[in-house]
């Protein structure tokens, strides 16, 4: 009889098809981050493993596993946005995960149009109903337990600006259920969809519903 449970320690390898770290992990929100170059160079792309960290002030981050383009943009100007990836968007936030080069503007590659920020100058997509507006806090390369410096980035950015479609607002309170939200899952491919029949209610012990 096999056993029940299947161990592995990462740095030996985890004997499986396909790492199943990320899908463990998740399904995570998708950083669908835009910044520009110092020299204005509009950049878009989505990041999996990206997270909020603090409501007062509120801060949001994202990793890259390489040092992208994105990274360098924030680098130099300390700014970037963040914006909603909904289902109709997918196959467009998809379209901007290609590997090209840094001249290369993915919105127009993606057939989105760039919005302008009210606070920062990097681009919002106009067709994503939520948009933060970010400024860099911190920006760090990760580390492993020996102390060596991997190959990853983490961005954290305060929220300095934030547009939400009136459409999602009922009773003034954010309707996450209708929003449309896509998140990422594991796997080569493996992608959700929040809708209403995921919703459930569950109030902490003590507190008024």
């Amino acid at each position: 009889m096999p056993e029940a449970i299947h161990f592995y320690e990462p740095r030996l390898g985890h004997g499986l098809p396909h790492d199943p770290f990320n899908a463990i992990v998740g399904p995570r929100p998708i950083g669908w981050i835009g910044s520009q170059s110092a020299d204005g160079v509009p950049n878009l792309a989505p990041y999996s493993f990206f997270n909020a960290f603090n409501y007062t002030p509120p801060i949001v981050g994202f990793s890259s596993t390489s040092l992208k383009d994105s990274v360098r943009n924030i680098e130099a100007t300390r700014e970037f946005t963040w914006n909603l990836v909904t289902r109709p968007l997918a196959e467009r936030m998809n379209a901007t995960s290609a590997a090209v080069g840094p001249d290369v503007d993915e919105f127009a590659l993606a057939g989105l149009a760039p919005a302008p920020s009210r606070i920062v100058a990097a681009p919002r997509v106009a067709e994503s109903p939520v948009s933060f507006e970010c400024r860099c806090t911190q920006l760090i390369q990760l580390q492993g337990q020996d102390g060596q410096a991997v190959q990853a980035w983490l961005v954290l950015g305060e929220v300095v600006g934030v547009h939400i479609d009136r459409s999602l607002l009922k009773d003034g309170i954010y309707d996450t259920a209708n929003a449309g939200h896509v998140l990422r899952g594991g796997g080569p491919s493996d992608y959700f969809a929040i809708g209403p029949e995921q919703l459930f209610h569950m109030f902490r012990p003590g507190a008024k519903s």
